[in-house]
């Protein structure tokens, strides 16, 4: 059994879905592993991970439009230390995922065909996200 631990930096240039499958795909190939584990987790709480529909565009825009309503930016929140997008980011990270755990077989992640890997930016302002990456497997 071995383990291969790591981060990297995603950067989100504005609010929204932003796909960094190929990215956690090449890190999983750099380790050298045939089968396992990999398990994701975003180190922020106002940003989240999601595995989801990576075809079809509208769906990602379906998915954005869907946060943004259940958690609409609004004043009326207390906490909103850096402006009224920053409570609406916590409760859509709240909605969704801190951590993904995905299985490895051959080397590669087994997502379905249509499946990828999102980090769901929920502040408007750009960002540098830090994901930590552990994969175990042999």
């Amino acid at each position: 059994m071995r383990q291969a631990f790591g981060t990297f930096t995603v950067t989100a240039p504005r609010q929204g879905l932003h796909l960094i499958t190929d990215a956690v795909a090449a890190w999983v190939a750099d380790q050298g592993m045939r089968e396992g584990l990999l398990t994701l987790l975003v180190r922020h709480t106002s940003a989240s991970l999601l595995i989801q529909e990576n075809a079809a565009p509208a769906a990602r825009r379906d998915l954005e439009r869907w946060l943004a309503r259940i958690a609409p930016e609004s004043r009326d929140y207390e906490h909103d230390d850096e402006g009224p997008d920053d409570m609406p980011a916590h409760l859509r990270s709240a909605l969704t995922a801190a951590t993904l755990s995905i299985p490895v077989l051959h080397g590669r992640m087994r997502l379905g065909t249509w499946q990828g890997i999102y980090l769901c930016e929920h502040l408007h302002r750009p960002r540098q996200r830090e994901i930590a990456v552990h994969l175990v497997g042999q």
